[in-house]
């Protein structure tokens, strides 16, 4: 699974996923943190590149992917993506990756 961290996400998280052997990238990384970036932009970075993205930010993601999961006009990769978000990913992604 490749992954987006945003700018929030505990680095020593990403570190632990890493060493578990997932792809992650930060928003850091990708040049795009402490620009105050707005989280639909970040989600369609993370989108637009592939990745599924890890947030803290559990309560405004929640408000955003409430809407955008019942408008009609949101893609059905973003939408797809935004479902994995709202799930059981991380126990899955706290096991280590098979080669």
């Amino acid at each position: 699974m490749t992954l987006y961290a945003d700018e929030n996400f505990p680095l020593r998280t990403v570190e632990e996923l890493r060493r578990l052997g997932h792809d992650v990238l930060t928003a850091l990384e990708d040049g795009r943190a402490n620009q105050s970036i707005p989280d639909e932009d970040l989600l369609a970075r993370a989108t637009e590149i592939g990745r599924t993205l890890l947030t803290i930010n559990r309560l405004d993601f929640k408000r955003f992917t409430d809407r955008c999961l019942t408008t009609p006009e949101s893609s059905s990769a973003q939408r797809t993506r935004i479902a994995l978000d709202r799930r059981d990913v991380f126990p899955h992604l706290l096991r280590r990756r098979e080669s």
